[in-house]
């Protein structure tokens, strides 16, 4: 059967089930409330109009047919689903699923681009790490004199609280500079996907890149102690978070580059659907890394002991989370 000739054959069930569903749109009451017919279909006509266009989108996806046939179609079946099988979650039992099972599962489900925006971020900073340490003048290709001066500062051990910055007076002003700066970071390195994925591998390798100058810069300077015992804990979320985000971005640039039989808008609609579970968990990641950061890594009442003991923990139970969680919902 020709592609033409099929979309003849079904257009009239496809536009029965389109009208329907416009006319719940419309409707004050949710599906599953509604009595007698809509739209002159009942429920139950509703329902076989559905599995029925289910039928002709596998079909299509069989026959390779025009991706604008298979895309109607998956729009269609979309929308019938969520209305006939009508269920809404809201507040704390959404969240709980979200955190206990949807969040990890999708980070296993894109371990491929785990993998590459890890190596993307990871690789630069061992790299400039071990450069700047040998030759810490280096530096001043990454930040200007002023900024170099100014970390110095920062993770002294004579400093106030370590890490904070000068315009802030308190942990509380840090902790909101932490999210928007966090926040900016992760931001840049999942919208950095719609260039196909140029801008996300651009963002990683900079942030890997700044990351390890300053590593090798400090601890080059003798101040290794006060630098590592400060993000070693909060690290466990934010670079997770940041690679998590890389992530995302990396499935937005491939479902442009590779869409299939898909348009490109149509892949890039799947992919953003896919990535968005990973940017819920990114967020709530970077929430808990600025707390961290600004009320814990901060501390200097707090021995490096202790920190490094925090850090080891939470490194533990971030990957142990990622790794096995969810498992049984898979």
């Amino acid at each position: 059967m020709t592609p033409l000739r099929f979309e003849q054959l079904y257009e009239g069930e496809w536009l029965e089930l389109e009208v329907f569903l416009d006319t719940i749109g419309r409707q004050a009451q949710p599906p599953a409330t509604l009595r007698g017919d809509v739209a002159g279909i009942s429920s139950a006509q509703a329902a076989a109009l559905y599995r029925r266009a289910c039928e002709h989108l596998a079909l299509a996806r069989a026959r390779s047919y025009p991706a604008y046939i298979v895309a109607r179609l998956e729009r269609l079946t979309a929308r019938a689903h969520q209305h006939i099988y009508y269920r809404r979650e809201f507040g704390l039992a959404h969240l709980r699923r979200l955190v206990v099972a949807d969040f990890p599962r999708a980070v296993r489900a894109h371990k491929r681009y785990v993998a590459a925006a890890t190596a993307a971020f990871l690789l630069p900073t061992l790299v400039l790490g071990l450069l700047v340490y040998t030759r810490p003048e280096l530096i001043l290709s990454v930040v200007s004199p002023a900024t170099a001066s100014s970390f110095e500062i920062m993770y002294s051990p004579s400093a106030d609280a370590i890490g904070r910055a000068r315009e802030a007076s308190t942990d509380w002003m840090m902790f909101g500079y932490y999210i928007r700066n966090n926040i900016g970071v992760a931001f840049q390195c999942f919208a950095g996907g719609l260039f196909a994925g140029l801008g996300t591998l651009f963002f990683l390798v900079y942030n890997g890149a700044f990351s390890g100058a300053l590593a090798g810069y400090l601890t080059e300077r003798g101040l290794s102690s006060t630098f590592y015992s400060f993000i070693a804990t909060h690290s466990a979320f934010e670079l997770t978070a940041v690679v998590l985000a890389g992530a995302a971005g990396l499935r937005l640039g491939h479902s442009l580059l590779a869409p299939g039989r898909l348009t490109r808008r149509s892949s890039l609609v799947v992919a953003s659907r896919d990535a968005v579970v990973l940017l819920y968990g990114v967020t709530g990641l970077l929430l808990l890394a600025a707390a961290v950061e600004a009320f814990w890594s901060s501390s200097q009442w707090l021995s490096a002991t202790t920190k490094y003991a925090a850090a080891a923990g939470c490194w533990a139970a971030v990957l142990a989370y990622l790794t096995f969680q969810g498992r049984r919902a898979s």
